[in-house]
């Protein structure tokens, strides 16, 4: 009888239920025993699993967040807990570990099967976007079509007040949600961490929209973006297991705001989506996504292929050795950043 365990890892994000789902009833039609993994690598480390099947999954498709629970919990981090992993994988005799998450959990998983010969597949998630190998992650499509509607909904305030709104979205390292949710709402001006920016740039840009007409702007800044001519990288605090700070203690879009409206005149307020952007049901694209990856996922185990993330490339769900995955980061698109800007 093959086992297998099945986990989410990191930030939470709208499709994991329907990941678990399908890979839990791929399995089962396998006549695999499947057993739940609580709170990403923390649950193997702690040796809290439980059964899965198809009545614990039934109801689950359209539910955000996750069933199993999250952390961002790296086993590697201290030798106990790399021993503790290792014998809970033995102990429950698990075949196969099935890992949904972004670079950090996919990275632990890699380093699983690279260094311990831990069967595992992987399933990418990440409402960033910025996993290599794959078009898109899951949770993406929810997080950028709730940024847009925000966007929406601002663009009618700030025409009433004729004042500019710094929207900060998420994004550490790669400015996906921030680029494709800023053209999806109308943003009037993006900034990303791919792209070097200032705030004298920002407001020279704010002023000739003045200059023509425009007495509001709605500005998009990924909260992993830095200015220039602007101070942002202060002491956050402590770092994740990871080596991660939180980023919103940066406070980005309130000094940003400060400074624009210092530097223009311009009344300036600061909107912060924050957890908005994880939350909620999952659209229809990301449904669908994360059911083909979870049966993906779930193949890869019939066919004793490990050490593989299952993705998506055009319309077709290939598989893509993890340690090409984890080898780069996939930030935006040049060309896309450059399509955004015609509307500016």
């Amino acid at each position: 009888m093959t086992r297998i365990g099945v986990l989410t890892g990191g930030g939470d994000v709208p499709g994991l239920n329907a990941a678990i789902r399908a890979v839990t009833r791929r399995s089962l039609e396998y006549g695999f025993d499947v057993y739940g993994i609580r709170n990403g690598w923390a649950g193997l480390v702690e040796g809290q699993v439980e059964p899965l099947s198809m009545r614990s999954v039934s109801g689950i498709l359209h539910v955000g967040g996750t069933m199993l629970g999250s952390s961002r919990t790296n086993p590697f981090k201290r030798p106990d807990d790399l021993e503790k992993t290792l014998n809970t994988i033995r102990a429950l005799q698990l075949d196969a570990v099935v890992a949904i998450g972004g670079e950090d959990t996919l990275g632990v998983a890699e380093r699983l099967y690279r260094e311990h010969s831990v069967p595992v597949a992987g399933v990418p998630k990440t409402m960033d976007n910025d996993v290599w190998g794959t078009d898109y992650c899951i949770g993406f499509d929810t997080a950028v079509t709730t940024v847009s509607e925000a966007l929406d909904k601002l663009h009618t305030t700030a025409s009433a007040h004729h004042r500019c709104l710094v929207v900060e979205v998420m994004g550490r390292h790669a400015g996906w949600v921030a680029t494709v949710g800023g053209l999806a709402g109308g943003a009037d001006f993006i900034v990303i961490p791919e792209v070097p920016c200032t705030i004298a740039r920002m407001c020279e840009h704010l002023r000739r929209r003045y200059a023509m007409g425009k007495r509001f702007s709605i500005i998009v800044v990924a909260e992993g973006a830095e200015f220039g001519d602007l101070a942002t990288s202060e002491d956050l605090g402590e770092k994740d297991a990871f080596g991660h700070v939180r980023l919103d203690r940066r406070g980005l879009a309130e000094t940003v705001a400060r400074e624009v409206e210092r530097l223009t005149g311009f009344e300036t307020r600061s909107v912060v989506l924050g957890h908005l952007q994880r939350g909620g049901s999952p659209t229809v694209f990301d449904r669908v996504l994360a059911t083909r990856l979870g049966v993906r996922a779930a193949d890869m185990v019939k066919e004793g292929k490990f050490g593989y993330m299952a993705a998506l490339q055009g319309n077709q769900i290939v598989d893509v050795p993890l340690s090409e995955a984890m080898s780069k980061m996939k930030t935006v698109d040049p060309a896309l950043y450059q399509l955004a800007e015609i509307f500016y």
